[in-house]
């Protein structure tokens, strides 16, 4: 088996120079024991043994092998070896000490020798790293049999999840040519609050008041951002503010939103078999969606044909309904929604569908993840209507950037742009109280 880490590099204060020699025949040693583990244990058997006895019979294998061989070891050592083949055997091989850092968002593997982690929106590279690309090969075939899906050259690409929700893509030979590669979208148990958004200031709590309330009247929203923006987090934090007596059906390729309500069904599109066939997409799901008595139907992401059975569905009494898309700008989210509707080939007039558009979605919160690694609510504007076959936009609250300080860290503040929302009247019929002043704020961030 290959190692889970590479040696750290030595140091340059007045080490011997036989500390790096010494350092890498220690892994060179650690890799001969896993070759020779893999000789002498049945993995079969072990899989169906519980982990103590597993663990207990790998350490005396390792023990042996160590007297054998002569080779001078600490406890500590032994040890570390015996987890790293229990991660082999039992879980996901180097992956698993990356897994088990909460810190940890998003694992990018380009190929056995390159692994990528990303802490806080940051990206650097880690010192795990697989034995060759049939090793990286075979944990990626282990990922997606966990969930019945199986990778190969007639089916190269796949979409997984792992127990813990995390969101998992793997591409192989011919399509990946510098070997396999794979990435996992983190997301871990504790979900991120609202409070927790206004804490890390990620928007200001007066923009909160003005989204929960929102959501609270039935009003539509739609998320809008780019890849590891927060799109997924921000609608997380939405969903808290919906009824918790109101029924909701979440539509997703792969699962990840964590609802809190009680009353939630999910559902998960299915991808065709080797043949073709069999296939599940999310424009279907809809359509059964509509049929089971919604208060709000939750999209994970719109990407295709199914924009306009949403559209509809929120045209004909299932509102305050919200979904993600991925757009740069709230204008670009709606040009975006404006093609995927058009991919339903039914010969839609453009004038047609903006105006379904405009009548449909009432608010869009753009998110990003700006250059220092933090994810901020950059913009909240509403749909204020339709003007020449283009929605028109009025942005309620932004962000503004202001520069970078000596650290590293974005500077600029949030303001409320002195446009007062048309949705205020929908507020007040439904008897929803907004702070006096509330758009009017400035909230500087990082000066």
């Amino acid at each position: 088996m290959g190692t889970t880490q590479r040696p750290m590099p030595p140091s340059r204060g007045p080490a011997s120079p036989a500390a790096p020699r010494s350092a890498d025949r220690y892994f060179e040693l650690k890799a001969e024991i896993h070759r020779k583990l893999i000789g002498v244990i049945n993995l079969e058997r072990v899989a169906s043994i519980p982990k103590d006895r597993v663990r207990a019979e790998i350490g005396r294998v390792v023990e042996r092998i160590i007297e054998d061989e002569r080779i001078p070891m600490t406890t500590g050592e032994q040890n570390k070896i015996v987890e790293e083949v229990l991660d082999e055997v039992l879980g996901l091989g180097p992956l698993e000490p990356l897994l088990k850092d909460p810190a940890i968002s998003d694992i990018l593997v380009n190929g056995f020798a390159k692994v990528y982690v990303e802490r806080q929106g940051k990206l650097s590279l880690s010192p795990v790293r697989f034995r060759d690309n049939g090793h990286l090969l075979h944990i990626i075939e282990k990922i997606v049999s966990m969930v019945g899906r199986r990778v190969d050259e007639a089916n190269p690409i796949v979409d997984a999840r792992l127990l813990d929700g995390s969101r998992v893509n793997a591409i192989i030979a011919p399509l990946a040519l510098d070997g396999p590669a794979l990435s996992i979208r983190r997301f871990g148990r504790h979900v991120i609050t609202s409070d927790e958004m206004v804490a890390n200031r990620t928007l200001m709590a007066t923009m909160l008041r003005f989204l929960a309330a929102t959501v609270q009247s039935k009003a539509t929203v739609l998320v809008s951002g780019g890849t590891g923006s927060g799109k997924t987090t921000t609608l997380n934090a939405l969903s808290r503010f919906i009824p918790e007596e109101e029924r909701i059906i979440t539509i997703e390729d792969t699962a990840e939103l964590q609802l809190q309500q009680r009353h939630v069904i999910k559902f998960e599109t299915r991808p065709p078999n080797l043949n073709k066939q069999g296939g599940i997409n999310q424009r279907t799901l809809v359509r059964t969606a509509l049929r089971m008595r919604p208060d709000r139907i939750i999209i994970g992401e719109c990407r295709g044909a199914e924009a306009l059975d949403m559209l509809q569905a929120m045209n004909t009494g299932v509102e305050g309904s919200m979904s993600t898309v991925h757009a740069n700008t709230p204008k670009d989210a709606f040009s975006r929604l404006q093609a995927m509707v058009l991919m339903a080939d039914l010969e839609m007039p453009t004038r047609v569908v903006v105006q379904q558009l405009a009548s449909a979605i009432k608010m869009v919160v753009q998110v990003a993840r700006l250059s220092d690694g933090s994810r901020k609510i950059t913009s909240v504007a509403e749909v204020a209507g339709v003007d020449e076959e283009a929605v028109q936009i009025e942005e309620v609250f932004r962000f503004e950037r202001m520069g970078v300080n000596d650290a590293g860290k974005v500077q600029g503040r949030f303001i409320a742009t002195g446009y007062k929302p048309k949705i205020l009247d929908r507020f007040r019929q439904l008897g929803i109280q907004l702070p006096a002043g509330i758009f009017d704020e400035v909230m500087e961030v990082n000066l």
